[in-house]
């Protein structure tokens, strides 16, 4: 965060150049269910961000409970959970009201969702084609793929579906994730 001294005091500006902006963020996102966008240099430079390519009718489904519970224990850190819905795999809604009804009613959901997004393959989505490339050409290989980046805008690594939120192993990388850029 830039600090600003104006008239003697001091203020935190938000404002992020285009230099100092990770190119993970270098997008523009629909938000779940809606016609918002949200741009993601400005939301979330600066901050240790988890990304998870999710489904809501996949074994793995249950795990929007364990980001949500992860997000709302760190968010005050500076971790922000964002899920990217995804039918590559043939097991989410094509109907993003429906989409967003499991994430938020049957989960409770508040970290941010997107649009239904392509995250592997040659229709797979630039942020995620940057991400897989990040992490060593890791695409997700199903629902619940994770990509963690730390504060500084490095991308730490990549976790498949069976690795859980809340594992220990998962959570000390989430950690030093969080202590990066301070």
């Amino acid at each position: 965060m830039k600090k600003l001294l104006i008239a003697g005091l001091v203020f935190a500006s938000a404002a992020v150049s285009a230099s100092d902006c990770p190119d993970i963020l270098k997008h523009i996102k629909r938000k779940l269910n809606s016609q918002d966008t949200v741009n993601m240099c400005e939301a979330y430079a600066g901050k240790a961000v988890l990304f998870v390519n999710t489904a809501s009718q996949c074994g793995f489904t249950p795990q929007f409970a364990d980001l949500e519970t992860l997000y709302s224990t760190f968010k005050e850190d500076g971790l922000v959970v964002l899920g990217f819905p995804s039918n590559d795999f043939n097991q989410e809604h094509v109907d993003e009201g429906k989409v967003a009804e499991v994430c938020q009613l049957t989960y409770g959901v508040n970290f941010p969702m997107f649009e239904l997004t392509s995250v592997r393959g040659k229709n797979a989505d630039p942020l995620f084609a940057k991400l897989a490339q990040e992490a060593g050409g890791k695409a997700p290989s199903w629902n619940f793929n994770k990509y963690l980046m730390n504060k500084d805008g490095s991308v730490v690594t990549h976790y498949g579906s069976r690795v859980k939120p809340l594992d220990s192993d998962f959570l000390e990388d989430v950690a030093s994730a969080l202590k990066s850029g301070d």
